[in-house]
């Protein structure tokens, strides 16, 4: 089916893709990425997300450049899903800012509740990685 016969109908999400970057030593805070896909007719929008494994506040971040060429992340209250698209979470996009509440390691799995403003919650499970691990 092509978009125009999808228009009209509500987003769709899936997500897939879902790893959590094992933390560094001493630092309070790590990144989730998740790939999320709407094979539906209308765009949605990431605005939360909560882990029943985490104890903090779990936020959304966009990563921005400088005029300089340094990278820094910027909060922000939504990531938008389009419609027949994904969002695609990486170090140099968007990811999710998750405080470092447990010892996780290597190969681990973190339940995660993902919020979307049409589409509900959809659970996801996050596998722990090194950085630059798939």
């Amino acid at each position: 089916m092509d978009r125009r016969g999808q228009r009209g109908q509500p987003p769709r999400i899936g997500v897939t893709e879902a790893r959590l970057f094992l933390p560094s030593p001493d630092l309070p805070k790590t990144a989730a990425f998740f790939r999320i896909t709407n094979t539906g007719g209308a765009r949605d929008r990431l605005v939360g997300v909560t882990s029943s494994a985490v104890t903090g506040e779990i936020s959304l971040s966009r990563h921005r450049m400088t005029g300089r060429g340094a990278a820094y992340r910027q909060a922000t209250t939504s990531l938008p899903v389009p419609a027949g698209g994904a969002l695609d979470m990486s170090p140099e996009t968007s990811d999710v800012t998750v405080p470092v509440t447990a010892h996780w390691r290597r190969g681990d799995v973190v339940p995660f509740t993902l919020r979307f403003e049409h589409s509900g919650r959809v659970e996801a499970k996050a596998v722990v990685v090194r950085p630059g691990e798939g």
